[in-house]
């Protein structure tokens, strides 16, 4: 059923479509449609409510270029957090559950985006799409793979090295230890090159703990000495010890070149 429309909701709307940009500020529509900006607030705030349109944040809303069928509308997720962190002017890269899905280690499709940035962090909802965001350092963004979707959006994957070390660094986030470990395993024997960017990735975005888990997975997997002298050389000395599984008891035998607890 299509939805019923005032004359400024359908002058609004029509304003949309000609201009073709879904992104719509509330000073844009008080002068669109020649009205005061405490209207122009009330006019987005109704059509937000009866699902017309999606609010992205107070004064900035994505509106659809053209009427869907039965009226009801909402944005896709990649036009939804392009928009969000464009107008936070922050970097972002889309990490963990929806990465390992992308990549075809984990089968079930997540129903949030979890989202490295470098603006914003907690959960947010534009429309039906649902963000987990986490704000990190600009330094902790790279190794992308770029996406480009059929309606020209750009969107940054964590490549499969570093999403493979965020599942090892952000394990309790992403509930992603020990299963990880079999992903890189199963990227390991299906490519054994892949040691390489692996240990890159995790010597740039990880931390100790991920460099000493990771180095001991490359040792039992047979990498190269080399590359294990890499990793081996960008740790300080400790007796510290970290678990292999860091979601089971601390309890079995020690690596000291790497010092981890292996239990399990």
């Amino acid at each position: 059923m299509a939805a019923v429309l005032g004359d400024l909701e359908s002058r609004l709307l029509a304003y949309v479509q000609l201009r073709g940009r879904s992104a719509l500020r509330s000073e844009d529509a008080a002068e669109a449609l020649g009205i005061s900006a405490t209207q122009a607030r009330e006019l987005l705030s109704r059509l937000a409510r009866r699902k017309l349109i999606a609010r992205v944040r107070r004064g900035l809303y994505l509106a659809p270029t053209k009427i869907p069928p039965g009226g009801r509308w909402s944005p896709g997720e990649f036009l939804a957090l392009a928009t969000l962190m464009d107008d936070r002017g922050a970097r972002y890269q889309i990490c963990g559950p929806a990465a390992f899905q992308r990549y075809g280690w984990d089968e079930q499709v997540p129903q949030r985006l979890d989202v490295y940035n470098t603006a914003i962090s907690g959960r947010r909802k534009i429309g039906s799409a649902e963000f987990a965001l986490i704000k990190v350092d600009p330094a902790r963004l790279g190794d992308v793979d770029v996406v480009r979707t059929g309606a020209g959006i750009e969107v940054p994957y964590s490549s499969r090295a570093r999403s493979l070390v965020d599942a090892v660094y952000d394990w309790s986030r992403f509930g992603s230890l020990p299963r990880a470990y079999q992903w890189i395993r199963d990227e390991l024997e299906r490519d054994p090159k892949f040691a390489k960017p692996l240990a890159e990735s995790a010597l740039k975005y990880g931390n100790a703990s991920v460099i000493r888990r990771l180095g001991k997975l490359l040792e039992l997997e047979g990498a190269a000495p080399r590359l294990l002298k890499r990793l081996e050389g960008a740790l300080t000395e400790s007796t510290a010890l970290i678990p292999w599984c860091p979601t089971r008891a601390k309890r079995g035998s020690v690596d000291r070149r790497w010092g981890v607890v292996f239990n399990g």
